[in-house]
């Protein structure tokens, strides 16, 4: 007996169409601005069934497991290198599951296709995916994230994230910043200076790697030249980097022409910047990425006074701004940050927690309070 087609979950069905109206709008863009190639644009019963596969899938176990897989929607000949099986899979939960320790590492993708009965098939694997692509992936259990490929190397865009019963819209964010050093929108979906806000991708990846090793830990960014800092933390500073270690900086100042992908570069630099994160206390960094000081231990500022509450939101559609008492933000770390960000209004403060949240700190000049935004729907 051929295995059933999984359910369609309420709150999959609710979102599928919400996804197939954003990729719809990205498609019609790459064909006004001739982006090629793209991968297939998916109708919402595909949506719907790929997504119904994954969530069902996620909440069995294998080997005490939840699965973590990533599913793609192309034919095998949209991409490079496939590997093919000799005999398509069904689309099925339980298979899933069983492929899924073959798969979990970070960028395999079991791609997906109809057959010619008009069936959906797990087809193979591939590491390479066209612009736009459909993808859904299982974060753990009950935990999907769909998300679409973009049209730079290696960057995904998040669209959607599936929790149990809520759904998550990540707001469409593609800020052109201004060259000024004034406060801009950014695609972390919060104002920040002008040079940050333009290197919103690097801050990016820096989350991503912080928050993926688990421990948690607190980056402080703050201006070139300025040792202000200095008085917003417990002396002596017991790591303290002399001269400034500047390798990302140096990366990055470097691959600005284009002329050669230092993107690997970047993404080993990245990781060894968010690695000494995981050391307790924080680590300070300058807008230009040059590494200052780590394991310090944020202090409050002589005359400043406590911090009492913050102004939370959080970067999904429709989230409210709530000003809250600031044990609603989180532990210790998340108040240090707070207080650090207060004392140091120029300043920016990411913050990863053990549990998965993250965190971005600024100060609000139209509120007059500090701003503590959750961005860990972009991150998964």
């Amino acid at each position: 007996m051929a295995p059933q087609p999984p359910s369609v979950h309420p709150v999959v069905h609710a979102m599928a169409e919400r996804v197939q109206a954003h990729l719809a709008r990205q498609h019609e863009l790459a064909r006004l601005h001739e982006v090629t190639p793209v991968a297939p644009e998916p109708d919402v019963e595909t949506i719907e069934t790929i997504a119904a596969a994954a969530f069902w899938a996620s909440l069995r176990r294998e080997e005490g497991r939840s699965p973590t897989i990533s599913l793609a929607f192309l034919p095998p000949g949209a991409t490079v290198q496939p590997l093919r099986f000799e005999r398509q899979l069904p689309l099925s939960p339980a298979g899933l599951a069983k492929l899924a320790p073959a798969v979990e590492r970070p960028g395999i993708h079991l791609g997906v296709w109809r057959d010619r009965g008009g069936e959906f098939r797990v087809w193979g694997t591939t590491r390479h995916l066209p612009a736009l692509c459909l993808v859904i992936e299982t974060v753990t259990s009950g935990l999907l994230v769909v998300k679409r490929r973009g049209e730079s190397l290696g960057k995904f865009v998040n669209v959607v994230v599936l929790e149990g019963d809520q759904v998550k819209f990540v707001p469409e964010l593609d800020a052109q910043v201004a060259e000024t050093d004034d406060l801009a929108p950014s695609k972390l979906g919060i104002d920040l200076p002008s040079p940050l806000a333009r290197s919103a991708d690097v801050l990016m990846q820096l989350a991503v790697s912080m928050r993926a090793h688990g421990r948690g830990g607190a980056l402080i960014i703050v201006p070139s030249g300025s040792q202000a800092w200095e008085e917003s933390v417990v002396q002596p500073v017991l790591y303290a980097v002399t001269p400034p270690y500047a390798e990302l900086t140096t990366i990055l100042r470097e691959s600005e022409g284009g002329a050669v992908d230092r993107q690997p570069d970047v993404r080993r630099a990245v990781d060894a910047l968010a690695g000494v994160t995981a050391v307790d206390g924080a680590t300070i960094i300058s807008d230009a990425f040059e590494l200052l000081a780590f394991g310090t231990k944020i202090a409050r500022r002589r005359g400043r006074p406590q911090v009492e509450r913050v102004l939370l939101t959080e970067i999904v559609d429709g989230s409210a701004r709530v000003a809250g008492a600031l044990y609603q933000i989180g532990g210790t770390r998340h108040l240090s940050a707070a207080q650090f960000v207060h004392d140091q209004p120029d300043s920016t403060v990411l913050v990863a927690s053990q549990d998965g949240r993250f965190t971005v700190f600024r100060w609000s000049p139209a509120e007059g309070m500090v701003r503590a935004h959750r961005i860990e729907a972009l991150l998964m």
